[in-house]
């Protein structure tokens, strides 16, 4: 279990079910944060409640900071040296070449894969609405590329081609049914860390390294899956989500590592440790969703 999931600001361990309980509650509060409503009980409740739980998500995400700080300060400054090893993290990250996935390639039976997808749907935290929380207000080239990653995301206007109905397409072809209630909390504490560093100013550059190294180490994971869903009979139609972000993201991180995070770094170097810290914070919570998932399926 990779350091820290467990503990939060204080030092003091959670226990499983209490995490469990916690997520779930944070999972709620992302919902009823992005989810368009209209006016209505009392609005001051409203606020007190939804003040209480960022609190609580900055406990957790504190947490989850304070986990990696010490490798993240380690990362190089400048930067050209800085997008080498954010690059390296894609051999030798958290999680990386976990063998969860050359296993769901070659063995997993379709209950386990559809076990295993349904983890990942329920967990899914939205890349263009998290990219579009993000480029707000960062310089222009930085900006200028999450919006090229946007846009593809958005299937370039075309809805045919936009990303998410990609995957609740699969879904529905498989007939999986996420739920928050039936998502093993690690899954919820990923999508919870995305949303977040995403939603909160103070994160912002955290947000930009957990987004790109989404699109640094992705290409493999997805290719595998995508090797399984065909093993399995999955029409290529239904499994186009993981085919195309196999190939697509190869071409995204480059762009964002020349783009995105080299100009902010090259701008100021002391951005570097916050970049490497939200990386870091992405791969650890992979890790323990692959760790949990391995468990679960028997691997």
């Amino acid at each position: 279990m990779p350091e820290g999931l467990f503990t939060t600001t204080t030092g003091t361990a959670r226990p499983e079910s209490d995490e469990a309980d916690f997520q779930r509650g944070l999972a709620e509060f992302n919902r009823r944060r992005f989810d368009p409503a209209l006016p209505a009980g009392d609005w001051r409740d409203d606020i007190r409640h939804m003040a209480e739980w960022s609190l609580r998500e900055g406990e957790f995400l504190e947490a989850r900071r304070a986990a990696v700080a010490e490798r993240a300060a380690a990362a190089p400054r400048d930067a050209d040296g800085f997008v080498a090893w954010f690059a390296g993290l894609e051999r030798d990250g958290p999680g990386q070449n976990d063998p969860l996935f050359p296993w769901l390639a070659e063995k997993a039976t379709r209950e386990q894969m559809c076990w295993f997808l349904t983890q990942e749907v329920a967990g899914e935290a939205g890349f263009e609405d998290l990219s579009a929380l993000t480029q707000v207000k960062l310089p222009q080239r930085p900006k200028l590329e999450i919006a090229r990653n946007y846009w593809d995301e958005m299937g370039r206007g075309n809805a045919k081609g936009m990303h998410g109905p990609l995957l609740e397409t699969l879904a529905h072809r498989l007939g999986l049914e996420p739920r928050v209630e039936t998502t093993v909390w690690e899954s919820l504490a990923l999508a919870n860390v995305m949303a977040g560093l995403a939603a909160n100013r103070r994160y912002a550059y955290q947000s930009v390294g957990a987004l790109g190294i989404i699109e640094q180490t992705a290409p493999s994971r997805a290719g595998l899956v995508a090797e399984g869903l065909k093993r399995l009979g999955v029409p290529s139609g239904d499994r186009h989500y993981f085919d195309l972000h196999a190939i697509l993201d190869v071409k995204h991180a480059l762009a964002w590592n020349a783009e995105a995070i080299h100009p902010l770094v090259a701008s100021d170097p002391g951005l570097a440790p916050a970049i490497a810290e939200g990386a870091l914070m992405r791969l650890e919570c992979g890790a323990a969703c692959f760790e949990r998932y391995r468990r679960e399926l028997g691997v």
